[in-house]
């Protein structure tokens, strides 16, 4: 298995309502004939699925898909006042905040949200990760690459 991840599937009670959240951040969707709304991002893609479907998909009852799995998905920032913009702008948009902005004791800054079905965020801004020109993220950071 190469070392990616090629798509993130998120299981949603409504389509419309998380197309409106996420296109209400500054994403643009890309509508599939499956049924999928899509949202291409670096290098993979952020799909939105029906979650009674997904859980048909995978022969499981739709009650076993949902709640705080102990997975969270990361938006890291080029600068540290944009973390509670981000936040800010993510509860116009019908994020629950889980954690306002504040200083993390490795030496970032943070916050998280929860989006209109409980998937959690981390919106976050590290001085030791310097994003890409594009925006990509790496552990080590893209300064003087």
């Amino acid at each position: 298995m190469e070392q990616r991840v090629s798509l993130i599937t998120l299981g949603v009670s409504d389509m419309a309502t998380s197309a409106a959240f996420y296109e209400a951040l500054g994403w643009t969707r890309v509508e599939s004939p499956d049924g999928v709304i899509a949202f291409d991002l670096i290098g993979q893609t952020l799909g939105l699925y029906p979650k009674s479907a997904l859980a048909e998909e995978m022969g499981i009852p739709e009650s076993e898909i949902g709640g705080f799995s102990g997975v969270t998905l990361a938006h890291n920032l080029r600068e540290k006042s944009d973390v509670a913009l981000l936040l800010a702008t993510a509860e116009a948009a019908g994020a629950r905040i889980l954690k306002p902005a504040q200083d993390v004791f490795w030496g970032g800054h943070h916050g998280y949200f929860a989006d209109p079905d409980g998937h959690v965020w981390e919106i976050a801004w590290n001085p030791f990760s310097e994003l890409s020109p594009e925006g990509a993220f790496r552990w080590a950071g893209y300064a003087g690459s």
